[in-house]
């Protein structure tokens, strides 16, 4: 199986001054997965090269046992240093796709014309696509072939309002996820703050946090599987 993982090029939180970009759990976590499965892994962003990581994902508090393990591996970490650029990649290479939080998504992907018509393609050849966090938010430019929104009438989850207002972010990302998908006509559920949730509504599927990274990933394999 084929898998990509679209990560952030994003590295700034609004005009906080503060640094941003991927959560490495959300993106170690589903990273192993796939590779334990044996799967084949492309890393993509939008300017290519290194992504930038959150420094508050690296800090003691938030490492799992597959951000360390991430940590220590060199082929990882050379492979994260060198993603390709996205505008370069066809869905027609892959299986499924995988996208990964943090905040940095909320500005970069959630607008970028290339990871929309990328979702699109992917959704039109009938596979899966999975996103975790903030990432579901990326979902809110993409549109069904009649011009509706994509979320629209699908079940999703991701980073709800109170997990927002929860980091003190609510009123500095562009968009809260939860309140746009709900706009959109996405039928949104949710768990208690930074609980275990995952949804799949057919091939697409969604996790609300941090914590949901492994389960979303192990999800999301499953519902690729018969089609790969």
């Amino acid at each position: 199986m084929k898998v990509l993982i679209v990560l952030t090029s994003h590295d700034r939180l609004g005009d906080t001054g503060r640094k941003t970009g991927f959560w490495l759990e959300e993106f170690a976590a589903p990273y192993y997965v796939f590779k334990d499965a044996g799967a084949e892994i492309t890393l993509a962003s939008p300017r290519g090269g290194r992504p930038p990581l959150d420094p508050k994902s690296d800090e003691p508090g938030f490492q799992t046992d597959a951000t360390r393990r991430f940590l220590a591996d060199e082929a990882a970490n050379a492979q994260l240093a060198a993603t390709v650029r996205l505008d370069s990649l066809d869905a027609g290479d892959f299986d499924t796709v995988f996208y990964p939080g943090g905040h940095g998504p909320m500005w970069d992907l959630a607008e970028d014309p290339t990871s929309v018509a990328l979702i699109e393609a992917f959704w039109a050849a009938g596979k899966t696509i999975g996103l975790v966090c903030h990432a579901p938010g990326v979902l809110h430019r993409v549109r069904n072939p009649d011009g509706t929104p994509f979320v629209q009438g699908r079940r999703v989850t991701g980073f709800t309002n109170s997990e927002e207002a929860g980091v003190g972010l609510t009123d500095v990302v562009p968009f809260l996820v939860e309140d746009e998908l709900v706009d959109q006509g996405a039928i949104f559920s949710k768990v208690a703050d930074w609980g275990v949730h995952v949804v799949a509504d057919g091939r697409l599927v969604t996790g609300q946090n941090p914590a949901s990274s492994t389960e979303a990933a192990r999800t999301l394999l499953a519902a690729a599987a018969p089609a790969a």
